[in-house]
């Protein structure tokens, strides 16, 4: 067989759980997206559809984007990481330039392109991965040995961090400071260092938390949503009563209520909430257990990389699982009551093209990795 054909269809030969299980998440995605905003796009766009024709395309612009990300070398990614990284950086700031950036209920986190955006947050988490990944294969010993390597990539996510601050951008900047805290305790960091930045981490979270109104309302409604039931605490009541109306074989695709007004744009952070109104508690479990098996399969591919001395792929499958599973856990907690309200978008299924499209490229990433572990006898597969 041809060499160049031999390459091809190793490219094409990618993991079948990997790939079976995003899949499946991005339909789950697009009927969650097409049921929950169909009164919404027919109300303010005269189109029902609006947004499910929306997604699609960025569905097929995320599985372009997936695919170049797949078929790019894995050592490409980590010799420029430091690019990638300046270029998200360079985003974050240029989204707070006035007339540039495009603010949306005070807040100014996307930049306008024709009749798309750009959301640099989400771009950020990806480059954060794949810059901490590379620095912690180069300085593996410094990360590991004194404190000057552990305060470098801090000082790092420190920059991101404040930059997603002045959008602000509260829930993005919870996910990077914890991804990347999460990445350096796997790389090996000293416990004393963790714990000592884990602290100051989480009294600076408070600090902010507190610095800021809206966010003390939000605390509140959470702690007692029914002292504001037509205010602060309206949309997790809306939602928690989404919930309980799902009981456990929910009232049927396309028959939320909650959808119809009740609870604000629910297409976008609450579509969780929808899902479990219309596909009830054996729906709701089903999309878990897809995250968990996801996730759950991504460390695997992690610990087989890190076994073959292969550390940056492991590193950034690390990381990708960081930040599936805490914007999972943060949208459910949100949208079940169990946490603060928070903007965070619910991987592969809440409607925007950049977190999809991120969220396929860090698969692909993934896939990419597995594609290059030596399973095959000694032979290296892609």
């Amino acid at each position: 067989m041809p060499r160049s054909v031999a390459q091809h269809r190793s490219l094409l030969a990618i993991d079948p759980l990997l790939g079976l299980l995003g899949l499946a998440l991005i339909l789950v995605g697009l009927i969650a997206i097409s049921s929950a905003s169909i009164e919404y796009g027919d109300w303010h766009y005269g189109n029902p559809w609006h947004h499910t024709q929306r997604h699609l395309v960025y569905i097929l612009a995320a599985t372009v984007a997936g695919v170049i990300t797949y078929r790019i070398p894995v050592g490409f990614w980590e010799q420029t990481g430091w690019a990638w990284l300046l270029v998200a950086l360079a985003l974050l700031v240029l989204v707070l330039v006035p007339g540039i950036g495009k603010e949306v209920k005070g807040s100014q986190r996307w930049i306008q392109l024709g009749a798309f955006t750009l959301q640099p947050s989400e771009l950020a988490k990806v480059a954060l991965v794949i810059y901490l990944a590379g620095y912690m294969v180069r300085q593996e010993e410094e990360v590991r040995g004194n404190w000057r390597g552990f305060l470098k990539p801090m000082a790092v996510v420190g920059a991101v961090a404040l930059l997603l601050m002045v959008e602000p951008d509260f829930g993005a900047t919870v996910i990077c400071a914890g991804t990347a805290m999460g990445m350096l305790f796997l790389g090996g960091v000293r416990l004393g260092h963790f714990l000592l930045m884990l602290l100051v981490g989480l009294l600076g979270l408070v600090a902010l938390v507190f610095s800021a109104p809206y966010r003390v309302a939000r605390l509140t409604a959470y702690t007692d949503p029914w002292a504001d039931p037509f205010g602060a605490g309206f949309q997790l009541i809306q939602s928690l009563i989404a919930f309980g109306r799902g009981e456990w074989l929910g009232v049927g695709l396309g028959n939320s209520v909650q959808k119809l007004f009740y609870l604000p744009e629910a297409h976008n952070d609450f579509v969780f909430s929808i899902w479990a109104e219309e596909t009830g508690f054996i729906g709701a479990m089903l999309v878990m257990g897809l995250f968990a098996a996801l996730i759950g399969r991504i460390l695997w591919v992690a610990r087989q990389a890190l076994s073959q001395g292969q550390k940056f792929g492991a590193y950034v499958c690390y990381g990708t699982a960081l930040i599936f599973s805490g914007q999972a856990f943060v949208n459910m907690g949100v949208s079940s009551g169990l946490l603060p309200t928070k903007g965070l978008t619910l991987p592969f299924v809440s409607y925007g093209g950049t977190s999809l499209i991120m969220s396929c490229c860090l698969l692909a990433l993934v896939l990419r990795v597995e594609r290059s572990l030596d399973t095959q006898g000694g032979r290296t597969r892609g």
